[in-house]
């Protein structure tokens, strides 16, 4: 039996078995093993990859966003509208076959937006090629899923599992979880609160399914045993997802408000151009970066160009972004900005730094 057939196998044995306490390590064990069997299917999916056969392009800009959904739903158009980049749009499915790269500029960053080809039900399995355009979106730093506002939430639902089935978690943190495999002493078990979801025996069959006999474990927070074999498995990417109804214009106005009130998600037209100015701030927003301005001293701030950086960033990354050999003769910076207290403030490497900062770098 192969492992697309034991997949299978788990997942129908998971569905029809009752969800209850005499039933939890039965299916504890089963998720070990499935999520396993995964693992494996994306080792074999990397080497294929390594063979010619992905559709992976190089990495530029300051972010990356990978545009997901089955086909026809718009990505290739919403491209065409936002970028310069032409994408071959038509009515028919599968009009784009490869993954198309294009430059969007939002507030100053350039955004690498990918263009890639429609997925189908199963294309975790391999269905249609499926693996090697969901192993793209792995590389992204926000997934764009591209929904049909007039097919329901099934699909949406559909996409979420074959991205999870590779190995992504969208919009989820990484658990609070410490795993570390040891030579001897068994599997040490401990929590720092009470646990709802899991208990020592079922933490020590987990790790026996994956022939880990000597670890220890620390549950930080009250995680399930999805979490635990996550952290186990070490190739979970934790990710940012944006959901993207486009074709508002077919639906009533009260489902358009019901889907534009849903977490993470935004309702477009691109046949219309309805919205699209919000959907780019939606991906500024959802991407987490800020625009720092750079001063030199007896000038005035460069607004004209700016650094582009991740949200929580601090004084330090903006002297590396800058030229490396500043940090080594660092030593103080002026700030104007929402991140002071008052303006101008001096502040050291290790001050945090806000969206739309004035820096000025002084060196010894």
């Amino acid at each position: 039996m192969g492992i697309l057939e034991k997949i299978s196998e788990i997942e129908k044995e998971i569905a029809r078995t009752q969800k209850n306490k005499a039933t939890e390590y039965h299916l504890g064990l089963l998720k070990a093993k499935l999520a396993k069997y995964r693992s494996q299917l994306l080792e074999t999916t990397s080497k294929t990859a390594a063979k010619g056969e992905g559709f992976d392009v190089m990495k530029s800009g300051d972010a990356r966003v990978a545009l997901v959904g089955f086909p026809s739903v718009g990505k290739s158009t919403l491209l065409n509208k936002v970028t310069k980049t032409h994408s071959e749009s038509a009515s028919y499915e599968f009009t784009t076959l490869t993954v198309i790269p294009a430059g969007l500029r939002v507030n100053g960053a350039n955004i690498q937006l990918l263009d890639m080809p429609g997925i189908i039900e199963g294309a975790s399995q391999g269905k249609g090629r499926g693996r090697q355009v969901i192993a793209v979106a792995r590389t992204a730093d926000l997934v764009l899923i591209m929904l049909d506002a007039s097919k329901g939430e099934i699909q949406k639902t559909l996409l979420q599992k074959e991205l999870e089935s590779m190995g992504l978690r969208l919009n989820k943190t990484k658990p609070n979880i410490y795993f570390k495999i040891r030579k001897t002493g068994g599997i040490a078990f401990s929590a720092m609160g009470a646990l709802t979801h899991v208990n020592e025996k079922l933490v020590q069959m987990i790790c026996h399914e994956y022939k880990i006999f000597h670890a220890e474990v620390l549950f930080r927070n009250d995680c399930t045993a999805d979490d635990l074999i996550d952290v186990i498995c070490g190739n979970r990417i934790y990710m940012k997802c944006l959901y993207c109804y486009n074709k508002v214009d077919c639906v009533s106005l009260e489902e358009v408000d019901r889907l534009a009130r849903q977490d993470h998600s935004v309702v477009m037209s691109c046949e219309l151009n309805l919205n699209l100015d919000y959907l780019l701030e939606a991906i500024w927003d959802h991407l987490a970066l800020i625009r720092i301005y750079t001063k030199k001293p007896g000038k005035k701030p460069d607004f004209e160009d700016c650094l582009i950086l991740r949200r929580s960033a601090t004084i330090e990354h903006v002297c590396h972004v800058i030229h490396r050999s500043i940090v080594s003769a660092f030593k103080y910076a002026i700030v104007w900005g929402t991140s002071t207290k008052y303006n101008p403030q001096r502040v050291g490497i290790g001050h945090q730094v806000h969206d739309e900062d004035v820096v000025q770098i002084v060196t010894k």
